[in-house]
């Protein structure tokens, strides 16, 4: 038997994802509200404001796609084999010898072209 699908609302998920960025802004509000307050009290606000923020956008259905999408992310960066440093260090030095070798290479074209067009142009000695 195929399990019934909850369907969502668009409308629905709209207005979660208002309420949490209403969240948001009246945690900043709040900050620069209780200026006269310790910053212990300011912080909290802003903290309590994207914590309630966070908690209604869970709720919708983006979130509910963009924290299956993050614990996809994590499985994945789990499954990288990362290389040792023996291979890391060979690697390294294998790069900065072909940057200092194309350097040098870039100065050589550059310096010969400049030369080449004093020629030609008949300024120098």
């Amino acid at each position: 038997m195929v399990g019934i699908a909850t369907q969502t609302h668009p409308m629905l998920d709209k207005i979660k994802l208002g309420a949490a960025a209403v969240a948001a802004t009246a945690g900043i509000w709040g900050f620069y509200h209780l200026a006269a307050y310790p910053l212990i009290a300011r912080l909290g606000a802003i903290i309590l404001g994207f914590f309630v923020a966070v908690a209604i956008a869970w709720t919708s259905e983006p979130g509910k796609r963009f924290y299956a999408y993050s614990q996809d992310s994590i499985e994945e960066t789990r499954k990288v084999v990362w290389p040792a440093r023996k291979e890391t260090m060979q690697t390294t030095g294998l790069v900065i010898a072909f940057v200092i070798v194309m350097a040098l290479f870039l100065w050589l074209v550059d310096a010969s072209l400049a030369w080449l067009l004093r020629l030609f142009i008949g300024r120098g000695a």
